[in-house]
């Protein structure tokens, strides 16, 4: 398989993957940004690579020119990268981090799943964020699922619900089960009012979530910081229309009284959520 490159074939005893890719399921750059920032904390080191040449659109994905120090010119390309490492008191782990391809989808999962059968991975974690109504002045939910029986018992994890659409993540999920390696997919909720501010909070919350599961000891403060200043960021914004203002006390009633999503296949739409919006201005608008 001329796309996966290796760069070295890391010794790992029965490792635990997790995945994150920028596009659809990256709501607030939430599962990318905490599959790099869980990279950095654990000292990950990149073994492995798949070339983008066959897996773009450059006319939709551009690559980027950048300066070296001795000011010559360098192309970066999209990157899809794996990364292992060693957790103290937990396991071996690999990250795979990348961009939701344009094409042949079935191709770039087969270089992920000869990764995980050539390295003997037991189980993989997809990371994901997707838009909901949620308010960002609560806690982010993170919804887990499997197909995995022994996984779901041992997580307390539901079976998955959803149907529809699907994105990287879902056509990857089905590779690994035909090869048997069993998948956990987390699930983080962003809130849709604010789809283009990066959410450091959701990150945060997938990053605990991770730790919770495999036993393993992740430092956040930075995130935390990051976290205050978001909600700060957001709650400015929301101030300056009394409409949203409402929306979101509607959406911080409801979250305070557990009236809340429960499964994925609960996850409205994007047509579902901006009607739900509508809908309650136009409530709102009827009641004054």
């Amino acid at each position: 398989m001329e796309e996966l490159q290796w760069k070295s074939r890391p010794q790992l005893k029965e490792p635990i993957m997790l995945t994150a890719f920028e596009g659809w399921t990256d709501a607030g750059e939430a599962a990318s940004g905490a599959g790099t920032y869980l990279a950095g904390r654990w000292g990950a080191h990149v073994f492995a690579e798949i070339d983008a040449e066959e897996f773009y659109d450059f006319t939709s994905l551009r690559p980027q020119v950048r300066l070296r120090e001795d000011r010559s010119r360098e192309i970066v390309w999209p990157q899809n990268r794996f990364f292992a490492a060693g957790v103290p008191n937990s396991r071996d782990i690999i990250l795979m981090i990348g961009i939701e391809p344009h094409l042949r989808w079935r191709a770039f999962c087969e270089c992920v799943t000869t990764v995980a059968t050539e390295l003997g991975v037991t189980a993989v974690f997809t990371l994901g964020a997707m838009l909901a109504d949620v308010a960002h002045s609560r806690a982010v939910p993170v919804l887990g699922s499997t197909a995995d029986s022994p996984l779901a018992q041992r997580f307390g994890l539901r079976r998955p619900q959803y149907q529809g659409p699907t994105g990287i993540v879902g056509v990857l999920q089905d590779t690994l089960a035909k090869v048997n390696i069993p998948v956990v997919s987390l699930m983080a909720q962003v809130p849709h009012y604010a789809p283009r501010i990066p959410s450091p909070k959701a990150t945060l919350a997938i990053v605990e979530r991770v730790s919770d599961l495999l036993a393993a000891r992740v430092p956040t403060a930075e995130l935390q910081r990051a976290t205050v200043a978001y909600e700060r960021q957001v709650t400015e914004a929301v101030a300056a229309d009394d409409d949203m203002v409402a929306y979101v006390r509607e959406l911080e009633r409801r979250a305070d009284e557990g009236v809340t999503a429960d499964s994925l296949s609960e996850i409205p739409s994007g047509e579902a959520l901006v009607a739900e919006l509508e809908q309650f201005l136009r409530h709102q608008d009827g009641s004054n």
